[in-house]
């Protein structure tokens, strides 16, 4: 991937978020939809306009088929891939390629869940994995909890250092009006909340949301003559290692190692260079992770590197401004979310959270139980 000329060729012109927490009344394909519409609209284009869909879903077996015929749209180019969380980061360089090559002309990425007010629970098509199951592991939070665990192991990561990733993730979402869990939130809070899996408790989790996302992609030379500042694709890489947690070679490394270097080789930067850092926070051990494998610390150092505020408002790295999924919204597949909260701050619209500069993010995306991970690189026209 890294030898193609995807580098600053298109960009995202219009984002749309709906539902954010709580969306009673309305099925998955209607936030979905409305999550479409709103940002075609932000883009400044017409449903009519779009001939390329890319979506991925929990509960449509076909969802570029679903999403077409509930749009009304007829597209020339679609990709239902879906490899969990990360699937929409993976969209991201689908649509590019396919822009830059002519197939299309504009690429609606979109996203619909109405898990929380359906059903209160997470909503996952994924299968019990046949020599995990005689376990009884509790999907998909037992996997991770096994990889926080080797982690304490091996580097003398402790929970008080998991929970000042939860804690700083709250603060970004007390900054955030959209934010579904605002409030204060200590590390006592933390430690001391409901144990779900050993080590992780109830705030080292995930919310449990509805929410609908969509981003709208077009070549660069068009994206300049549209609404808004253009978020411009630098590059994107991704990997994937295995399905079942038992097959994953090293709890404690994911191949976001392999993903991060890829993308950032593709857009020509450094994670020094990055503003804005947005993490799939699935549970607290994944931020960690992700910083680590990713190049913003040494591997074993991610635990020291959270503690006291670094991440929090106020830090050295700004991660995870929305609050991510463990404050903002989580309805399931994150992954589009993370790439709104980065066009937005790019645009420099993102209110009292907004960063005082940010010309290039990162968003990573992470699928199954750390199976897939994809890393994409935006930026303003400064990092062209």
């Amino acid at each position: 991937m890294s030898n193609m000329n995807v580098r600053g060729r298109t960009a995202i012109v219009g984002v749309g978020g709906v539902g954010w927490g709580e969306a009673p009344g309305r099925s998955a394909i209607e936030l979905l939809g409305e999550a479409a519409i709103a940002a075609v609209k932000d883009a400044g284009l017409e449903l009519k306009d779009i001939d390329g869909l890319c979506a991925a879903t929990s509960t449509h077996a076909f969802p570029t088929l679903s999403v077409a015929e509930y749009l009304g749209i007829r597209p020339a180019f679609f990709d239902g891939t879906n490899i969990g969380g990360s699937s929409f980061e993976m969209h991201l360089l689908q649509a590019a390629l396919a822009l830059e090559a002519g197939i299309c002309n504009a690429v609606l990425i979109c996203y619909g869940s109405n898990q929380r007010t359906a059903g209160g629970r997470l909503v996952s098509m994924s299968e019990p994995q046949w020599h995990e199951a005689p376990f009884k592991p509790r999907h998909p939070v037992t996997a991770y909890a096994l990889a926080a665990h080797r982690h304490m192991h091996e580097y003398g990561t402790t929970r008080e250092m998991l929970a000042d990733i939860a804690v700083s993730a709250r603060q970004w979402a007390n900054k955030n009006p959209n934010a579904f869990a605002r409030g204060p939130l200590t590390r006592e809070d933390v430690l001391n909340a409901r144990m779900i899996s050993d080590p992780l408790t109830t705030r080292d989790c995930c919310l449990v949301t509805d929410g609908g996302a969509a981003c709208v992609m077009v070549r660069a030379d068009r994206a300049k003559d549209l609404k808004h500042k253009p978020a411009y694709v630098l590059g994107v890489g991704g990997a994937h290692s295995h399905r079942s947690i038992t097959q994953m070679a090293d709890l404690t490394r994911t191949v976001a190692a392999e993903s991060g270097p890829r993308a950032f080789e593709m857009a020509g930067l450094k994670p020094s260079d990055c503003d804005l850092v947005m993490l799939y926070d699935a549970f607290t051990i994944t931020t960690l992770l992700f910083l680590e494998d990713l190049g913003f610390c040494p591997k074993g150092e991610g635990g020291r590197f959270v503690q006291d505020g670094n991440i929090a408002p106020g830090g050295s790295l700004a991660v995870n401004t929305s609050g991510g999924g463990l404050s903002c919204v989580h309805p399931g597949m994150y992954g589009l979310f993370l790439i709104l909260e980065a066009v937005t701050q790019i645009r420099g619209q993102a209110g009292e959270r907004q960063l005082d500069k940010c010309d290039v993010a990162i968003c990573h995306g992470n699928g199954g139980v750390l199976s897939s991970q994809v890393t994409a690189l935006l930026g303003s026209e400064a990092a062209l």
